[in-house]
């Protein structure tokens, strides 16, 4: 079995998406890069990194950054060893999750998972508003707490695509019962933020199959 799977999509015009499940929580590390100058991102690197490096590798990336939605160990915990190995920067979460990147190393060792996921210190915070190139591509960054309270997700209107980690799941929602979390906050954050988007706009999270806003907001059952 190849260590990761493409998704060539056809509305995200000349942008490609690998995804690298990694860890025992299967996070869905992204690998997007424009098909014309291989070049791209990888998104929440949350550990496996050699199998991470071997999917760059295979693809034929050359990775430009790493962005971070947030900061749980399952989506940061291998950002500052790949950052190393790859000689880049970790841009993002929002500020607010500095807490989340500065207790990875002792979450995983509340779940076993001994030293296998480091504290993450990224190179620049990301505020609602900005915005991060993505294969050549400009994303908008919307801030999106509930989930985690520096939560952030990317978005492109030109592709109608967003990558929204764990504040959104095709049938569900992010969890909050983790430190910050907040269910009232991640509902408004949700409904304010994410559906606004356009129905038509696909999706990718950070756990499972993505899906489009359009479905999620008919069907969602923690959005009825």
């Amino acid at each position: 079995m190849p260590p990761f799977f493409i998704l060539k999509v056809l509305f995200m015009v000349k942008l490609k998406i690998g995804i690298v499940p990694v860890t025992a929580f299967q996070q869905n590390c992204a690998l997007i890069w424009n098909e014309d100058t291989m070049k791209g991102v990888v998104i929440d690197p949350g550990g496996d990194v050699p199998n991470i490096l071997s999917a760059i590798e295979q693809a034929g990336i050359t990775v430009e950054n790493i962005l971070l939605t947030h900061g749980h160990l399952d989506h940061v915990g291998g950002a500052m060893e790949l950052k190393k190995a790859l000689g880049v920067e970790i841009i993002g979460p929002h500020i607010d999750d500095k807490p989340n990147c500065e207790s990875v190393e002792e979450t995983a060792q509340k779940y076993g998972l001994g030293d296998t996921m480091k504290n993450c210190t990224p190179d620049r915070w990301l505020e609602e508003g900005e915005t991060v190139s993505i294969g050549g591509a400009d994303f908008e960054v919307y801030h999106c707490p509930g989930h985690a309270p520096g939560h952030v997700i990317f978005y492109s209107a030109a592709h109608k695509f967003a990558h929204v980690g764990d504040v959104l799941f095709r049938g569900s929602v992010g969890r909050t019962d983790l430190p910050g979390g907040d269910h009232d906050q991640l509902i408004a954050s949700i409904k304010n933020k994410v559906l606004p988007l356009g129905d038509d706009v696909n999706f990718l999270c950070g756990h499972g199959p993505g899906g489009t806003l359009g479905e999620e907001r008919q069907t969602n059952p923690f959005l009825q």
